[in-house]
């Protein structure tokens, strides 16, 4: 099927007009010599520097959202950036962790082992590794992507298609690896925790040749844990390899590759029932599993890049990267599907399957930035391509027994006999690709008034099949555009607007197994920046409204399948307010603070999402205590409203034939840590989590007819002890 998306998606004159401010750069830029920078301070520098060596909360510039390095007041959207420190202070040992201590970012465990992420009510599936955007098959990760590689996460909130081809309006999570440093240095962090949580990670850095021209590092750790679940264990290996070359004063050459294992016993496919036939929601012990003994699933992912880098006359720098990223998956699952009888505990059914999954995406990005002359000030462009292919293979074989009925939850020890997988057997094939071109200029209009305009065109082809259906259709040289526009009140204080489209292809299929229209819409953002204690305190509030078509909801499930159907929602509207601080408030303390409150509306203005909480908020700090060095303490607090999800109805009881809505009420998890500097080149972190042990379920997100959950984990602690050089 071939679709020709321009009637739908043409935009006015917007499109025209940015066009044309945006591209005569680029002639600029050829046909006069630039002069020396003093508006906007570009230097060709070797790169940003690594949060790792500043010890701080806040970071230097940023590139996910532009690919020019712009401080935190220079980009017209909300950022944040969890840096090292941070990731450190709390054992965010986990990306879940990271993205879960995120402003404004709801992390959606619907599973153990695969986990979806939302912004502003929607889900995130623009992802980055340095910079360079990597389209999402399918919008989650499956097992436990480890932090021990990267320096720092930047997440800019709202859309991001100028960046990332499609243009999701709920976010775009940037992976900042860790890079070969100059000068040696290493560590070695092992750690021990509740459920018999062992972990050691060992990181090494330092010239390669002793002139120093060839620089490398290895990052490495393994990870063994067991669960509050019953049955399940989690096994991680990881392995990092980096290798960065002067090939000459302005040419860098950097090579790397990134292996992890995440292998898990005794996995929740799926979750537990949260209301039983009549009406009423159940409560499990914390601990209660749907996996059977035997079931398991594994997941590796290889990471492969090559970047060079070349500094060019007049401050311009161009830069090519290529990147692979494979994905696979192996597992033997077991479901429970159904709903329980209230006094009896029984309606629960098997359903056993295997599934395997293999994703092989190749990324090719290429852009020049650097600035030009104009109109007697100094402006900045960025010109670039990128051209990706993504190959998806998977297949599921369906296990004899399915419909077998279980025993109620309370008797069950996941003790069920290992069926055949000769029941049937589905699977997909297909190749998605993408090319495109971006141009972005920044315009340096007065001395307190900078411009944003940037155009991305997108050509896009699908291939293959899913499950029996096609996976075919086409789109070409679909147009998104931006605009920002930022005023410096003052040397502390600039406010900021901007504008970007949407256009969103989706991996959901309706009940004809055929893929959804892809999502149209806007999104607008109005802002205040500010900087405080010399630049040592960034805040933001951020006011948003997204506009949304074509938006994929759950509607049920295939017949004798546990895959999801969907439907296209028009007229959906997030809007709401952003506020964050971050950074050093005095030599002693560290504060990141964030609030969000979102507003999610369908086309009639009745409430949609319910399932994502109105207000979230996160407070995180720590305070080295005087008269004792090298003594840490510190705190974190998430707290979010109460969220519902509406289950279907009642079937028996007094309420037979009423709606069933489970409710999570508002909650807040407190962690709290203590840090110490025992002897030189030591230290031992202490981190205890969920202290007033709250019992919380973790999503309410839907799948199929109705949305199943499980609870967050209790109280837990974990000690750290680092030797660092």
């Amino acid at each position: 099927m071939s679709l020709n998306p321009e009637p739908r998606f043409r935009r006015k004159t917007l499109i025209t007009a940015m066009m044309c401010a945006t591209l005569p750069g680029l002639a600029v830029a050829q046909g006069s010599e630039p002069k020396a920078l003093e508006a906007l301070d570009v230097t060709a520098s070797r790169g940003q520097v690594a949060s790792e060596t500043t010890e701080s909360y806040i970071s230097g510039a940023s590139t996910t959202s532009m690919k020019m390095e712009l401080s935190h007041r220079e980009v017209p959207q909300a950022v944040t950036v969890i840096t090292r420190e941070q990731m450190d202070d709390f054992a965010q040992n986990d990306i879940n962790d990271v993205l879960e201590g995120t402003t404004g970012v709801t992390v959606e465990s619907v599973e153990t082992d695969r986990t979806y992420y939302t912004s502003r009510g929607f889900d995130i599936n623009n992802f980055q590794y340095d910079g360079v955007g990597m389209p999402a098959v399918y919008d989650n990760v499956q097992g436990e992507l480890d932090t021990a590689f990267f320096d720092r996460v930047e997440v800019v909130r709202g859309a991001n298609g100028l960046m990332t081809g499609s243009g999701s309006p709920a976010a775009t999570v940037n992976f900042i690896r860790k890079r070969p440093t100059a000068d040696t240095n290493a560590s070695v962090a092992v750690t021990g925790g509740s459920w018999d949580k062992k972990r050691i990670v060992g990181d090494v850095s330092g010239a390669v040749s002793e002139s120093g021209a060839v620089r490398g590092r290895v990052v490495a750790g393994y990870e063994d844990k067991g669960s509050y679940l019953d049955r399940y264990n989690n096994e991680k290996q990881m392995f990092y390899g980096v290798l960065e070359a002067d090939l000459t004063d302005t040419t860098l050459l950097t090579l790397g590759h990134a292996v992890q294992t995440s292998d898990t016993d005794s996995p929740l496919w799926g979750a537990l029932p949260l209301f039983y036939s009549d009406g009423s929601a159940t409560d499990f012990a914390r601990s209660t599993s749907t996996a059977s003994d035997w079931s398991y699933w594994d997941n590796t992912q290889h990471n492969s890049f090559v970047e060079l880098r070349q500094e060019l006359a007049g401050g311009w720098r161009a830069t090519g990267t290529v990147f692979r990223l494979e994905n696979e998956s192996e597992s033997e699952l077991f479901y429970q599907y159904g709903t329980p009888d209230r006094q009896t505990g029984e309606g629960l059914k098997a359903y056993p399957s295997q599934y395997d999954l293999d994703v092989e995406q190749w990324v090719v990005d290429a852009y020049a930035t650097g600035p030009f002359q104009l109109a007697d000030r100094t402006h900045e462009l960025v010109l670039g391509a990128s051209w990706s292919r993504s190959e998806t293979v998977d297949e599921s074989r369906y296990g004899r027994g399915i419909g077998n009925p279980l025993p109620p939850l309370n008797e069950w020890d996941g003790n069920y006999p290992k069926p055949a997988f000769d029941n049937g057997v589905g699977g997909s094939d297909w190749t998605d690709r993408e090319t495109s071109t971006y141009a972005a200029a920044r315009w340096s209009l007065t001395d307190q008034l900078t411009a944003i305009t940037g155009l991305r065109l997108t050509w896009l082809d699908n291939k293959g099949e899913s499950y029996g259906a096609t996976k075919e259709s086409s789109y070409d040289a679909v147009k998104t555009p931006y605009a920002g526009l930022i005023y410096d009140i003052n040397d502390d204080h600039s406010v900021y607007a901007s504008y970007t489209e949407i256009f969103t292809p989706q991996t959901e299929v309706d009940i004809n197994r055929d893929r959804l229209d892809p999502i149209d819409g806007v999104n607008y953002e109005l802002g205040l920046k500010s900087e405080f204690q010399n630049d040592r305190v960034n805040t933001t509030i951020a006011l948003f409204q997204t506009e949304q078509k074509n938006v994929a909801e759950a509607e049920g499930v295939f017949s004798g399948t546990n895959d999801s159907y969907y439907t296209a929602v028009d007229g959906l509207t997030s809007q709401g307010v952003e506020a964050e601080i971050v950074g050093d408030l005095t030599d002693r303390i560290q504060l990141f603070a964030g609030y969000t409150y979102v507003d999610i509306e369908d086309k009639d203005g009745k409430g949609a999402k319910s399932f994502v909480p109105e207000h979230l908020a996160q407070l995180r700090a720590t305070w080295k205590v005087p008269g004792v060095e090298g003594l840490k303490l510190g705190g974190k607090v998430r707290w979010q409203s109460e969220i519902t999800q509406e289950q279907g109805v009642a079937t028996t009881g007094p309420n037979a034939g009423e709606t069933i809505v489970t409710e999570q009420d508002s909650y807040a998890v407190l962690d709290l840590m203590a840090s110490y500097d025992f002897a030189r080149h030591w230290n031992a972190t202490l981190n205890v989590n969920n202290v007033t042990d709250e019992k919380y379920i973790e999503s309410l997100k839907k799948f199929g007819a109705s949305a199943q959950g499980f609870y967050g984990e209790p109280a837990n602690a974990s000690l750290t002890v680092s030797w660092v050089y």
